[in-house]
């Protein structure tokens, strides 16, 4: 490896799914300003939209996951134009 070219400042840090609200903890040197206690120790938070508990891949189901509105939005856009 290179020297002086990876970060120094791992540290614990929680990421939590918001589609299903599974949370794990791991190692990042990602920045956050959000918050959050596990166990008693606070901990910095990301919140990611899917994870590989949620993910139709890993899970083997199928669901829809829409946190921004973005099917009821094509839906409005293109969804009734072969009933003109």
């Amino acid at each position: 490896m290179k020297q002086g070219i990876h970060p120094d400042k791992y540290r614990p840090v929680v990421f939590k799914d918001m589609s299903n609200e599974d949370i794990f903890i791991t190692r990042s040197t990602i920045s956050t300003k959000e918050t959050i206690e596990v166990d008693g120790v606070t901990y910095p938070l990301v919140k990611v939209e899917i994870s590989n508990t949620s993910h139709p891949f890993y899970t083997g189901k199928q669901k829809l996951v829409d946190t921004a509105g973005r099917v009821d939005k094509f839906m409005s856009r293109y969804g009734n134009r072969g009933k003109k």
